[in-house]
């Protein structure tokens, strides 16, 4: 019985690495259809090299930094229970490998390569596993000193704060460091629109996305006897709440409705194994709300250039999503309870600050030593002639 636990265990993880890894095609489809047609070969490559870049990271030092644990052992030793251990660092490096693929959408249509694969590499091997740590294996004790001060500890189930948030306050300075693309904002106060190349792809990632999210999340129990069915309702029902709120909000544009279910999504991961279905609606639907609000007064009033939105999308809904926990996870609205508002404020908020430093010292010593964005005609050619040599439909091109 003992040997079909732990085969069943490492199945039930697997899958839900797979699932997530499916999720990374969700990233890319999401930014091919986001940005303009001259950067989608860049997009696809992006993600794909990022992902495999954050997989040694990861198993070389992340892993080490997040667990205490590494794979420099006997094959013998690492195949034991069924090869659990392994299978549990592949599931979570599907975690940490979102990160880079978060700010893969900020930074869009004018970043270098060759600087990002390095920021990748510093970020999944440090900056994202050091929190990691701190959320999910009890590192310093802060864990126990937020218990002590507010009765319990940060609660974050499947990443609100540790991977979206995380990965979305980083991503903010990145944005700002490399400055809005060419001619998106004008100095008569105009701006260019810059439209998506392809509604259908872009549709076609955000599903993608949504279906692996079910792996994101329930997965996220990590053994088979505590799977839960109430993760995958509330993950549900935030998924329904935020594309209802995107859709009225937004008011029928096609970007905000298939970024809706994924800002319901963010939120919710963090109290999914808490909250009541109905306060997984409400907290998804405050999500919609914020990312079509931030989303617009990021672009047209402050004139920060993220181009698929990923600070308001992953950044502040992740946020929101931290503290959510806390307030619709309380017995009193409905919740199992055993999560502390202000234990959620200081979790959510060390997540946001650890981001915010990372993000700044990693992109700023790299604008000052590589350098982060194209030449002005290289982006003007687009990042797929650029840097990739070829445009998404050669022959056509070829013809034209």
């Amino acid at each position: 019985m003992e040997a079909l636990k732990q085969g069943a265990d490492a199945l039930f993880i697997l899958l839900g690495a797979v699932m997530v890894l499916a999720m990374h095609a969700g990233f890319a489809f999401l930014e091919l259809g986001t940005v303009r047609r001259k950067n989608q070969v860049n997009a696809l490559v992006k993600i794909l090299v990022d992902f495999s870049v954050s997989t040694v990271a990861y198993f070389l030092v992340g892993y080490a930094v997040a667990y205490g644990t590494n794979f420099f052992i006997g094959a013998e030793q690492l195949a034991a229970r069924n090869g659990y251990e392994l299978v549990k660092f592949f599931f979570l490096l599907t975690f940490a490998a979102a990160i880079p693929a978060i700010i893969s959408g900020g930074i869009a249509e004018r970043a270098k390569f060759w600087p990002q694969l390095i920021a990748t590499a510093v970020i999944v091997g440090f900056v994202y596993p050091f929190f990691e740590g701190i959320a999910w294996n009890q590192h310093f004790g802060i864990q126990a000193w937020i218990k002590a001060s507010t009765g319990e500890e940060f609660h974050d189930f499947a990443g609100s704060v540790v991977v979206h948030a995380v990965g979305g306050w980083i991503a903010l300075p990145a944005v700002l460091l490399l400055g809005a693309r060419y001619n998106r904002y004008r100095k008569d106060g105009a701006m260019s629109a810059h439209p998506p190349s392809s509604i259908p792809f872009l549709a076609l990632g955000a599903w993608v996305l949504v279906v692996g999210w079910f792996g994101f999340n329930v997965m996220s129990a990590q053994t088979l006897d505590k799977i839960s069915g109430l993760v995958a309702v509330n993950s549900l029902m935030a998924m329904v709440g935020g594309t209802l709120a995107a859709l009225l909000l937004g008011k029928n544009d096609p970007g905000f409705v298939h970024n809706g279910p994924l800002a319901g999504l963010v939120a919710v991961c963090a109290g999914s194994d808490l909250m009541h279905p109905l306060g997984a609606l409400v907290v998804g639907g405050i999500a919609g709300a914020i990312f079509v609000v931030m989303f617009t007064l990021t672009q047209n009033k402050w004139k920060i250039d993220d181009v698929l939105g990923v600070w308001p999308l992953h950044g502040l809904c992740g946020t929101w999503g931290g503290l959510a926990a806390g307030i619709f996870g309380s017995k009193a609205l409905g919740g199992l309870g055993g999560i502390s508002v202000s234990g959620q404020l200081i979790g959510t908020a060390i997540g946001v600050g650890w981001a915010l430093i990372g993000g700044f010292v990693v992109y700023g010593v790299l604008k000052l030593t590589l350098g982060l964005r194209l030449s002005q005609e290289e982006e003007f050619d687009g990042a797929d002639l650029s840097i990739h040599k070829i445009g998404a439909s050669p022959d056509r091109e070829a013809n034209w």
